[in-house]
């Protein structure tokens, strides 16, 4: 009983030892073969060694990885090619790393899990670089073939009157969403790689509409035929006579706005040598001595738009640099005149 009780142990010992190595057998050959299951980016490598499975990963993956971006925008395209946009793709890691999750578990389970058709369920993603540079060197040869500044309108003040050049929308290309997209299909090989650069409505600042509020009232004045115009909402309302400075003293030429107003005002006297003994001195509005009459809009150091009582002058060079007008009419203008309208001196 002794002897067949051994005889019988050795067998099952043998028979397991057997068993053992023919699962270690099985297991060693299939070392190098990828489990059912395992994906990369899709793409099945079951079943495959590791030398098949990078061949079927270069033309799955990097062939597609190597198709151009391109992008149009109204009949235009630009093209960023693979090799401009330094697309490397890893395979080689990946593969590595789709043997070795064929390798979870230990020896019995792996060979059960093969036997029996089990699967690994793993989809892993290729190790994909580019050139960032690249792709914003790209966007920025769009934006400047596509985007357009807006405008702002304007109006052109001259000898000739008053002219409103139009303001005109510009657009820009909507770049962050077009990088992200880029980005993210740049290292996707089933992504689309044909874009439309989207553009979006800029606005100038200045639209044409706004012209008339911003330039409610705009003052001409043309020294060589003694008139000042005065523009309402950029039309020519009214055409004034005027006298200005005489030689020497000339109504400097410019463009300026109305820095100040006063009715009846004050004369300070400038200080030079024309004053004589009024120089530097103070004379009270409405002194008989005081030449500024009615009213005053200050124009530029000095010089400005104001009455006079020597109607005989106007129309000729006769002042010391300020514009004079008829008392009515400065009475008139002044209050047709906010601050801050522009003056053109022609």
């Amino acid at each position: 009983m002794r002897t067949r009780s051994f005889v019988l142990v050795s067998l099952t010992l043998l028979a397991l030892a057997g068993l053992a190595g023919a699962v270690y057998a099985y297991d060693s050959a299939h070392e190098q073969t990828i489990a059912k299951g395992v994906r990369v980016a899709g793409v099945d490598l079951g079943g495959l060694t590791r030398d098949q499975a990078l061949a079927r990963l270069r033309h799955e993956i990097l062939v597609p990885l190597r198709r151009p971006v391109v992008v149009t925008r109204g009949g235009r395209s630009w093209t960023l090619g693979w090799h401009e946009a330094r697309i490397v793709a890893d395979l080689g890691s990946t593969v590595d790393e789709a043997v070795a999750r064929s390798r979870d578990g230990n020896l019995f389970t792996r060979t059960v899990r093969n036997l029996t058709g089990k699967r690994v369920d793993a989809d892993l993603e290729p190790r994909v670089g580019y050139s960032g540079a690249a792709v914003v060197r790209l966007l920025d040869r769009i934006r400047g073939a596509v985007d357009r500044k807006a405008v702002d309108a304007k109006v052109d003040i001259s000898p000739a009157g008053v002219h409103a050049m139009p303001s005109r929308t510009g657009r820009a290309v909507l770049a962050s969403a077009l990088h992200r997209d880029i980005r993210a299909a740049i290292v996707s090989p089933d992504a689309e790689r044909h874009f439309v650069a989207h553009t979006r409505r800029v606005e100038p600042k200045v639209a044409t509409k706004d012209l008339a509020h911003r330039y409610g009232t705009i003052l001409i004045v043309k020294r060589a035929s003694f008139r000042l115009e005065l523009y309402k909402d950029l039309r020519l309302a009214k055409t004034y006579p005027i006298a200005v400075g005489q030689a020497g003293l000339e109504t400097p030429a410019g463009r300026y706005t109305i820095q100040n107003k006063a009715i009846n005002p004050a004369w300070h006297v400038p200080d030079s040598d024309w004053a004589g003994k009024l120089r530097g001195k103070v004379i009270p509005g409405g002194a008989p001595d005081n030449p500024i009459k009615a009213r005053w809009l200050g124009v530029y150091d000095g010089v400005g738009v104001h009455g006079t009582n020597d109607d005989a002058s106007i129309g000729s060079r006769a002042s010391h640099g300020c514009i004079r007008m008829h008392i009515p009419d400065v009475e008139e203008l002044y209050d047709e005149v906010p601050l801050g309208s522009p003056i053109y001196i022609a």
